[in-house]
């Protein structure tokens, strides 16, 4: 047993070290010291992260995803929640056509969902003007994470309580918001943490689907490396990684600790 409990976990450590060994590489490539993006970094400097926080591209683009990311989450969010209630209570007969509705992005290639969805717009007049293409496919990717999540966290519900709620005089608005909401809630803050990430870190759908001067972080890091291959990208990438971070454990801190008291 201890000899299988040790080979078992030797295992678990090289999945680990294999998935964050990229990471690694990144954060210690933004430390070089050298003029190119190598690693081993050829000595330690915090040069590149002060020629990051110089440069107003990067800085437009970091805050444009943000924006964009928060605002999709936010939709997704209200999109998903609704959808996984309709999918759990009242979906019937087109239950599973209801499902891979949803997931359907999932399913597909990330490019052949933006393609689509340019066709699309363009069809119906829209384009890519305004950013409204680049919401509405941030959107529909990040929906499926939401709903998946919440749908989890329903089926663990006991219906009754909400029934309960309902015959002590309670309208449908107030037990949703008083007993559904709280007993949901680690799905939905889950769902929506997934649905941030995705939706800042996303590459196809923001490629094909950006305005003019609408280019987010990937994508400005994307026509950086065409023609610089400075320690500059890593260093932009680094800060990336770290905000996700930030994000994760300032929600799990201020908002997953409190799920009992909601």
């Amino acid at each position: 047993m201890r000899a299988s409990r040790a080979l078992l976990g030797l295992f678990c450590l090289l999945i680990c070290a294999y998935l964050l060994a990229p990471i690694f590489v990144v954060v210690g490539a933004s430390f070089n010291a050298g003029p190119f993006l190598t690693f081993p970094p050829r000595g330690l400097s915090l040069r590149w992260f002060a020629a990051f926080l110089h440069n107003p591209v990067f800085i437009e683009a970091i805050v444009r995803s943000l924006w964009l990311a928060l605002a999709a989450t936010a939709v997704s969010g209200v999109i998903g929640v609704a959808a996984a209630l309709y999918y759990v209570r009242f979906a019937a007969r087109g239950k599973e056509t209801v499902r891979v509705a949803i997931l359907l992005p999932l399913l597909l290639p990330e490019v052949l969902t933006a393609m689509a969805l340019l066709f699309f717009f363009y069809a119906i007049g829209i384009g890519t003007r305004f950013g409204a293409g680049m919401m509405i496919g941030h959107v529909l990717i990040t929906l499926p994470f939401v709903f998946l999540n919440v749908v989890t966290a329903l089926h663990g519900f006991d219906a009754n309580w909400d029934l309960a709620a309902r015959s002590l005089g309670a309208k449908p608005w107030t037990s949703f918001r008083r007993i559904t909401l709280p007993l949901i809630k680690p799905g939905v803050i889950n769902g929506c943490l997934f649905a941030f990430i995705i939706s800042f870190d996303t590459f196809g759908i923001s490629y094909l689907l950006k305005d003019v001067g609408g280019a987010t972080l990937p994508l400005q890091l994307f026509d950086y490396l065409r023609f610089n291959f400075t320690p500059e990208a890593a260093a932009v990438s680094t800060m990336s990684i770290v905000m996700a971070l930030i994000v994760v454990i300032a929600t799990e801190k201020l908002v997953g600790l409190k799920i009992e008291r909601f």
